[in-house]
């Protein structure tokens, strides 16, 4: 870790120090350190696989068998992953009273994993780990699922209840985003004292507003992120570097 880097990891550190109502904002960074495959870098999930259309999916049965044979051929990548040091660094600070919550984007479950509770967790793109019937809300775990869709030639499995279309508890593009996450989100935004975006591009929205939206009310903005992103202007601090590394240099500085 060079000069310029400590010196940032201690001033984190000090604004950790005083932070009483933080909130984390969390990206696909944070998890790549658990062996989760980001969305966008070179060689992501989206560079060799266009994402499948909400639309799509609901009206192609065809759509709807490819979408579970990516998630089934991800498996192994999700299924063996562990939280990394940024999840409990964040898991720590929240047991700990200085974080109000936790905003994520990613759909991994990996903040659950490392002690977050739901409550106190906020899943703005879902959750990847289950699956639910898009009509009536019944939940299915994904090992029933995977046992259908083999069994029957990868045939795309409906409901049980109601017959409708069942789709991993995510939000796909041209879904409309969950409102009671929406709700909550905002509402850990606007209390904010320190508000800190973790290893997100800060390019999806209405995800990526967050950020200005804690900046607008007072919030001190701190960025870490591998790669700069479009609001590092706005920002107090940004440190592009390790997450893992800065967090733990900045726990220790604090």
């Amino acid at each position: 870790m060079d000069d310029d880097i400590k010196a940032a990891c201690t001033e984190l550190g000090a604004i950790l120090a005083g932070m009483r109502r933080g909130v984390a904002f969390t990206g696909a960074g944070l998890s790549t350190e658990s062996g989760i495959p980001d969305f966008r870098s070179p060689g992501g999930l989206w560079t060799r696989n266009k994402p499948i259309d909400y639309g799509a999916f609901l009206s192609d049965r065809a759509m709807r068998r490819e979408a579970w044979r990516r998630r089934f051929a991800m498996e192994e990548a999700f299924a063996g992953a562990a939280p990394g040091r940024g999840h409990r660094r964040l898991a720590q600070w929240l047991a700990g009273g200085q974080l109000a919550g936790i905003v994520t984007q990613n759909i991994d479950g990996l903040h659950q994993a490392s002690g977050v509770p739901d409550e106190r967790l906020v899943e703005l793109h879902g959750n990847t780990t289950y699956a639910t019937c898009l009509d009536c809300g019944e939940r299915y775990e994904l090992d029933w699922v995977r046992q259908r869709f083999e069994a029957h030639a990868l045939a795309v499995p409906d409901c049980l209840d109601c017959g409708g279309p069942i789709k991993t508890a995510t939000i796909s593009f041209g879904q409309p985003m969950p409102r009671t996450a929406m709700v909550r989100a905002h509402e850990l935004t606007r209390a904010c004292d320190v508000f800190l975006a973790i290893g997100s591009s800060l390019v999806v929205w209405p995800a990526a507003g967050f950020p200005v939206e804690a900046k607008r009310h007072g919030a001190t903005l701190v960025i870490i992120n591998r790669e700069p992103t479009e609001f590092d202007e706005i920002a107090d601090l940004v440190i592009h570097a390790d997450i893992g590394d800065v967090l733990d240099a900045a726990a220790e500085t604090k």
